[in-house]
């Protein structure tokens, strides 16, 4: 058994080359072989998300705090709000962040295969980030 005390962990700074404006990771787990499992919780601030992605054995999203949106690739940009969960399939390309004007958090967990958890693309557009 492991045990992960609160404030164990230092917050991190979304990277540019994933992320379009503020926002914090705090990771809450990572487990290696035989495990594969990990998970963060990750606040965006307004009008910040993810770049388009996808993750090989997919990903839930857990939203806590705010309003946020996701979206699929070829599909409409969809609200989320505190209490929702949302699976994204293996392979599914995706991107997912705060409203314009209002934060959100949610607990992001994800598998990794072969050492990879998450494949990055190109940066989520204005036009697409509002739903145009």
């Amino acid at each position: 058994m492991d045990i992960t005390r609160i404030g164990s962990q230092a917050s991190v700074k979304g990277p540019a080359e994933w992320f379009t404006g503020t926002v914090r990771i705090d990771s809450m787990f990572e487990r290696g072989a035989p495990a594969r499992i990990a998970g963060a919780v990750v606040t965006f601030e307004p009008g910040a998300r993810t770049a388009w992605h996808s993750h090989p054995l997919g990903q839930t999203l857990m939203v806590t705090a705010g309003c946020g949106q996701v979206q699929r690739e070829g599909g409409p940009v969809e609200a989320i709000r505190p209490g929702d969960v949302v699976w994204i399939a293996p392979g599914e390309k995706h991107w997912h962040g705060a409203m314009p004007a209002t934060a959100m958090t949610h607990i992001a967990i994800v598998e990794a295969q072969d050492g990879v958890s998450s494949t990055w693309m190109e940066h989520v557009t204005d036009e697409q980030y509002d739903g145009k």
